[in-house]
C-alpha cells in the first residue's frame, strides 16, 4: 500500500496531502503567472524592457497529437525532462520559454467523424481539453499564453501564409537560396533569363507563362507516383501502407499510380539540408538517418537510345565505369516511356521466361503493371524474388553499341532517380537476382579477388576488366579512376553528363481529406493556380454533411479521388478580383498533410498573439537567433526533446520550411533546432492468454510457482508475460491520473526521472514508485513535524562533515541537471537526505533550505510547500538555486591504490596535498607491501598524483 490512512499522523506526507499541496501550488502558479516568459517586444513584453534577462533558453517538446485515449505514463517522460531542465535554469536566473501545443489536424479525428458523424473539431477540442487537464495535474511550468493548436484559425492562417511564401518563391541555384518568384518573372521579361523554348516572354500566353513559372516554384502541382487507395478514396502516405500493400485502416488494396498532387521542391535544398547537419548538436544516429534519407551521390546521367525509334531514356548511375557490363535495361512500371516503346509483337526468338505467358508485349506489360501497382514500395525494393516482363524493345548501349533488352520490373521505382536503370548484374546484387532466373548475360567489369565465388556479384573495388572499345579503355584502372575517365568520355561524345543525385524526392503535399488546412489557392478558367491575397486568410473549412472521401471499388485502380470538400459546392467556387477584374475561380479541394502545422509551430510559440505577422523579427532573434559567441552557430531552439521516431521526416520538413523563411528574410536563424535530444521509451510487461489476446496487465496476479519462478494468472487462468513498449494495443497502459491518485504528481515525476538515463528506454513497474514516495516522505519529515505540522529545522551551523557533503551534493546536482543526468542527481539527493536522517540532531536550516531548492525542479509542489513553511514568501520558481563553496570541494585526503606487478595489493590514505615523496614513503611502509617486498628494494616506484602508486620489484 502507498501512503498512509487511518491512524496516520495528521501531517504525514500521504497521497491525500500530496494532492492538496499540488492543487494549491498549481493554482498559485496560475494566479501569479509564475512561468510567463517575457518577450523583448510586443504584447508579451514587460512594461520595462530592462526586465527581460539577456540570458534565455528556449525549451521545446515535440508536438503531441491529442488522442481520445489521453496520456499514458510513457508520454510525459520527455515533458518531465524538459520541465526539470526549465525549472533548474529558471532558478539560476534564466528567462525560460517552455510551453506545449497540439498537432490537432489529422486522420484519427476524421475517421471518428466518418464513423459517428461527430464534427472533427468537436472531437479535437475534447481531446485537447483532456490532455491539458492531465498535463496540468503534473505541475508543468508552461507559459500557457503561448499554447496553440494547429486547428486554431489564427494558427493555420499563418500556416497558409507560409505555404504561399513557398508558392511565391523559387530556388536560385546560382545564389544558393530562395528568391521571390516576382524576381524570376522580371528576369524572364527582361530577357536576362531565356525561356525554355527560347521565345520572348511576351510571346508566351498566360497559360504558358504560368507553366514556366510553376516549373520553378517551391510549391507546385505535378503528376506524382502516389499510394492510391480506392477503398478509402484517398492517397496514403508510405507510413499508412502495410508491407503487403494494403491500407493500415480497413486493409484495402493500395495501388501505385500517377496523380496530380501538390509538391514541395525540397530537393532544391538537398545540399544545404545535408551539409548543415555538421553545424547541429544532434545525436549522430539521427544525423546518419537524415544523411541516408537525403542520399547524395555523384555519378553520371547516361542517355540510352531505343533502337528503331526516335525515343530515348536517361539513366542515372553512380557506377558509369560499369557501362561495358550493362546487359539489359529496366523501366519502372510507371515510367511514361513504357507505352511508347512497347512492341506490337514479340521479337523473333524471345525467351519464354521474358513474356509472362502473355500473347503480346502490350498484354504482358498491362498485366504486370496491375500486379506491380498492388505492391508497396518496401515490398518492391526488398523482395529478393525479382519479377518483370520484356517490352519487346531494345536500347543501345552507348559504350558497346550492343542491343539491350528493355524490361519493365517493379524493383525499379519511378520515385527514385529517373525510373530507369542500366542493369549490370555482375556488379549489382539486385540486377544479379533478376538476370539469373531470366537467363540474361553477366559480364564482369571489375576483377574480383581470387577467392570470390563465381555465382555472386562483386560490388567492391578492383581493377577494371572487359571495359574497352576503340576509343576508350578502362582496363586496369581502379573504380574511382574508371568512373572519372568514363564520365569524361560520355560528356565528350554527348552520351551523358556528370550529375549529382539524391535519394530525397520532392515532398508530396496533398491529402484527399477533410480535416486539414485548406490550400489558399484558386484556379482560373485555364487551370492556372493563383494565391489568395493575405487579407482573405485564414481560409477556413466549409461545413460538409459527410466527412469521408468518395470510396470506390477497392480493386478499381483507375478511379480518380473525389475529396470531401467537393461536396461543398457553394464553397468550391468563388468570385474574386485578383487583378484582372472579377472572375470565377475554383478552389483547391485537397487539404494539406498533417506535417504542415508541425513544420513551424516552434516559431508561433514565440509570438502567438501577433495578428500582423507569424512572428515579430525582434522576438525571433531574441529566442532563436544565432549566438555570435559561437562560430558557425545556425541559431534555433536551444533544446528540442522528443522520440527518435521523428528523426527523419518531421525534422527534415521543418528544416526545409525554416530555411525558406530564412532565405526570404523572415527569420534570423538558419535552422529550427540547434540541439536535439531523443528520450527513451517507457516499456512495460504485457500478458497474453491462451488465445494470444492481450489481457489487462493491471489485473494479472503474480504468485510463486513450485520451482520458485513466478506464475501469472488472469481471472484464474494462466497467462504468458512479455515485454514491450507501453501502449493500448498491448493492454498494458498505466495513466498519469492513476499515478497521481495513488502517489501524487511529485512522486510520479521523481520516479520517472530516477528510472535511468533520459535517453535510455526503461522498464515500468508501478510498485517501484514507492521508493520515490519514501524519499519525499523522509525529506518532508526533515522539515515538517508529522504530528504538528510545525517546522523542525534548527537555526544552527552545520558540522564540518555535513557542510562538506552538502556542497559536494550541490556541485554534483548542478552538473547533473545541466547534462540532463536526472537519475544521478536524484541519487546524490538521496545520499544527502540519508546522511541527514541518520543524525539525531535537527537539520540545520541552511542545509534543509538547500536540499529543498535542489529537489524543486524534480518535485516542485512539495518543495514549494516546504519553502513556504520555512518562512519564505512567494515562490521558489525563480530561485535562488544553491551554489557550492569551492573551499568545501577540496579533498582533505586521497586514497591511493598500490599496484605491484600491475595488480592492486593494498591501499593507503594520505593528505590531499602530500608531495610525491611522502606518498611513496607511505606506500613502501604499508605492512602488506613490506611483506610482499620481503626486504628487497624496488627497482622503480611511480606516483601518479591523485590516482595511484605503481611499484616494480
Amino acid at each position: 500500500m502507498s501512503g498512509g490512512v487511518g491512524d496516520a499522523p495528521p501531517f504525514r506526507y500521504t497521497p491525500e496531502l500530496a494532492g492538496q499541496i499540488e492543487s494549491r501550488w498549481q493554482q498559485y502558479w496560475a494566479d501569479h503567472h509564475t512561468f510567463e516568459a517575457p518577450n523583448p517586444s510586443g504584447p508579451l513584453a514587460p512594461v520595462s524592457p530592462a526586465e527581460v534577462p539577456a540570458d534565455k533558453t528556449y525549451l521545446l517538446d515535440m508536438f503531441p497529437y491529442p488522442s481520445g485515449q489521453g496520456l499514458h505514463v510513457g508520454h510525459p517522460l520527455g515533458y518531465i525532462g524538459t520541465d526539470v531542465m526549465g525549472r533548474y535554469l529558471r532558478m539560476t536566473g534564466r528567462n525560460v520559454l517552455h510551453t506545449i501545443g497540439y498537432d490537432a489536424f489529422g486522420l484519427p479525428a476524421e475517421q471518428y467523424a466518418v464513423r459517428t458523424g461527430t464534427h472533427p473539431a468537436t472531437t479535437t477540442a475534447a481531446n485537447i481539453a483532456r490532455y491539458r487537464e492531465q498535463l496540468y495535474k503534473l505541475g508543468f511550468a508552461h507559459d500557457q499564453r503561448r499554447s496553440v493548436a494547429t486547428t486554431d484559425p489564427e494558427f493555420f492562417r499563418w500556416t497558409q501564409w507560409i505555404f504561399l511564401q513557398l508558392f511565391n518563391a523559387w530556388y536560385d541555384e546560382s545564389a544558393g537560396r530562395a528568391r521571390p518568384i516576382a524576381e524570376l518573372v522580371v528576369e524572364f521579361e527582361s530577357g536576362g533569363r531565356p525561356t525554355p523554348d527560347g521565345r520572348r516572354w511576351s510571346e508566351l500566353s498566360k497559360v504558358e507563362q504560368g507553366k514556366v513559372v510553376s516549373d520553378h516554384r517551391l510549391a507546385y502541382v505535378d503528376e506524382a507516383p502516389v499510394n492510391w487507395c480506392p477503398g478509402l478514396g484517398t492517397v496514403l502516405s508510405n507510413e499508412e501502407v502495410t508491407a503487403d500493400g494494403h491500407s493500415e485502416i480497413g486493409n484495402f488494396p493500395v495501388f501505385r499510380r500517377n496523380l496530380r498532387q501538390w509538391m514541395m521542391r525540397i530537393t532544391a535544398y538537398g545540399d544545404r539540408l545535408l551539409d548543415d547537419l555538421d553545424r547541429l548538436d544532434w545525436p549522430e544516429s539521427v544525423k546518419s538517418m537524415q544523411r541516408n534519407w537525403i542520399g547524395r551521390s555523384y555519378g553520371a546521367a547516361v542517355t540510352f537510345p531505343v533502337a528503331g525509334t526516335e525515343e530515348s531514356f536517361e539513366v542515372y548511375t553512380t557506377r558509369p565505369d560499369t557501362l561495358f557490363g550493362a546487359t539489359y535495361a529496366v523501366l519502372a512500371p510507371e515510367h511514361p516511356l513504357v507505352d511508347a516503346i512497347t512492341a506490337a509483337q514479340w521479337p523473333e526468338g524471345t525467351d519464354e521466361r521474358w513474356t509472362g505467358g502473355a500473347a503480346t508485349p502490350a498484354d504482358a506489360v498491362a498485366d504486370y503493371r496491375l500486379a506491380a501497382s498492388r505492391k508497396s514500395d518496401l515490398d518492391r525494393q526488398e523482395n529478393k524474388t525479382k519479377t518483370g516482363v520484356f517490352t519487346g524493345a531494345f536500347a543501345v548501349n552507348p559504350a558497346t553499341g550492343g542491343r539491350l533488352p528493355v524490361f519493365v520490373a517493379d524493383y525499379v521505382l519511378m520515385g527514385y532517380g529517373t525510373g530507369a536503370i542500366m542493369a549490370v548484374p555482375a556488379q549489382d546484387t539486385r540486377d544479379w537476382e533478376f538476370a539469373t532466373p531470366f537467363g540474361l548475360p553477366i559480364i564482369r567489369t571489375v576483377q574480383p579477388p581470387a577467392d570470390h565465388p563465381d555465382d555472386e556479384p562483386f560490388i567492391g573495388d578492383g581493377p577494371a576488366i572487359n571495359s574497352a572499345n576503340s576509343e576508350i579503355s578502362l582496363d586496369g584502372l581502379s573504380v574511382a579512376q574508371a568512373k572519372a575517365a568514363m564520365i569524361e568520355w560520355l560528356v565528350a561524345k554527348g552520351f551523358g553528363r556528370a550529375q549529382k543525385q539524391y535519394k530525397l524526392r520532392d515532398w508530396l503535399f496533398s491529402r484527399q481529406r477533410y480535416w486539414g488546412e485548406p490550400f489558399p489557392i484558386v484556379y482560373d478558367a485555364d487551370g492556372v493556380a493563383h494565391a489568395l491575397p493575405d487579407e482573405l486568410l485564414p481560409l477556413e473549412l466549409p461545413e460538409v454533411a459527410d466527412y469521408s472521401p468518395q470510396s470506390f471499388d477497392p480493386q478499381d485502380a483507375t478511379s480518380e479521388p473525389v475529396p470531401p470538400l467537393a461536396r461543398a459546392t457553394e464553397w468550391s467556387t468563388v468570385e474574386l478580383d485578383l487583378g484582372d477584374g472579377v472572375q470565377t475561380y475554383r478552389r483547391e479541394l485537397n487539404v494539406m498533410p498533417q506535417w504542415a502545422g508541425s513544420c513551424w509551430y516552434e516559431l508561433r510559440y514565440l509570438d502567438p498573439t501577433n495578428t500582423q505577422t507569424f512572428c515579430d523579427p525582434e522576438v525571433e532573434r531574441y529566442w532563436m537567433g544565432p549566438d555570435p559567441a559561437r562560430l558557425g552557430d545556425p541559431g534555433g531552439v536551444d533544446l528540442y526533446v522528443g522520440g527518435v521516431e521523428h528523426a527523419v521526416l518531421h525534422l527534415l520538413y521543418s528544416r526545409f520550411w525554416h530555411k525558406v523563411l530564412f532565405d526570404l528574410g523572415h527569420v534570423s536563424s538558419e535552422e529550427p533546432f540547434r540541439r536535439l535530444f531523443n528520450q527513451g521509451y517507457v516499456q512495460a510487461y504485457a500478458y497474453t492468454d491462451e488465445r494470444g489476446v492481450y489481457v489487462p496487465a493491471d489485473q494479472v496476479v503474480e504468485t510463486p510457482g513450485a520451482d520458485g519462478d513466478p506464475v501469472f494468472t488472469y481471472e484464474g487462468r494462466p497467462v504468458r508475460r512479455e515485454y514491450g513498449k507501453m501502449g493500448k494495443s498491448l493492454n498494458n497502459v498505466v495513466t498519469p491520473d492513476e499515478m497521481c491518485d495513488r502517489f501524487g504528481a511529485d512522486t510520479f515525476r521523481l520516479y520517472e526521472m530516477g528510472m535511468g538515463p533520459m535517453d535510455v528506454s526503461r522498464p515500468w513497474q508501478t510498485k517501484d514508485a514507492v521508493g520515490s514516495q519514501r524519499y519525499l516522505q523522509r525529506l518532508w519529515r526533515l522539515v515538517v513535524s508529522e504530528q504538528t505540522g510545525e517546522v523542525v529545522v534548527a537555526d544552527v551551523e552545520p558540522d564540518a562533515e555535513t557542510r562538506k557533503i552538502l556542497h559536494r551534493t550541490i556541485d554534483g546536482v548542478r552538473t547533473d541537471y545541466a547534462a540532463m543526468g536526472y537519475n544521478t542527481a536524484i541519487a546524490k539527493l538521496y545520499m544527502l537526505t540519508n546522511h541527514l536522517t541518520k543524525s539525531s540532531s535537527p537539520v540545520p536550516r541552511s542545509v534543509a533550505e538547500a536540499l529543498v531548492l535542489m529537489t524543486a525542479p524534480l518535485a516542485p509542489h512539495i518543495a514549494e510547500e516546504m519553502w513556504s513553511r520555512l518562512g519564505h514568501s512567494g515562490s521558489l520558481a525563480h530561485g535562488p538555486f544553491p551554489e557550492a563553496d569551492p573551499a568545501e570541494l577540496v579533498e582533505d585526503a586521497v586514497e591511493y591504490p598500490i599496484q605491484v606487478k600491475g595488480k592492486v595489493r593494498s591501499r593507503i590514505t594520505v593528505a590531499a596535498d602530500a608531495p610525491a615523496a611522502v606518498i611513496e614513503a607511505a606506500a613502501l611502509a604499508d605492512p602488506k607491501i613490506v611483506e610482499l617486498l620481503a626486504g628487497a628494494t624496488p627497482r622503480k616506484v611511480v606516483v601518479v598524483p591523485g590516482k595511484m602508486v605503481s611499484i616494480v620489484p
